[in-house]
């Protein structure tokens, strides 16, 4: 565990950054007691458009109008 303190962590993200994405473990310290790991974010995933198709399944009453006794639990000004 390579552990930093907070000025040499400013002179050095990048270096740092750099250690961090290819697996080192870093810790920035004020004084000696270790405050923050540096650890790198996970990539998000691609949206596909289409991915759920074919899953889910929207019933025929769909677009039918809610009956009154459903309205009436919403505050419809």
């Amino acid at each position: 565990m390579a552990q930093f303190s907070v000025h040499d962590a400013k002179t050095n993200l990048s270096k740092l950054i750099a250690d961090a994405l290819e697996g080192g473990d870093v810790v920035i310290a004020r004084g000696n007691v270790p405050v923050v790991r540096l650890v790198p974010v996970a990539p998000r995933g691609k949206r596909r458009f289409g991915a759920l198709k074919g899953k889910i399944a929207i019933d025929a009453r769909f677009n039918e109008p809610l009956p009154d006794s459903e309205l009436g639990g919403w505050n419809l000004t």
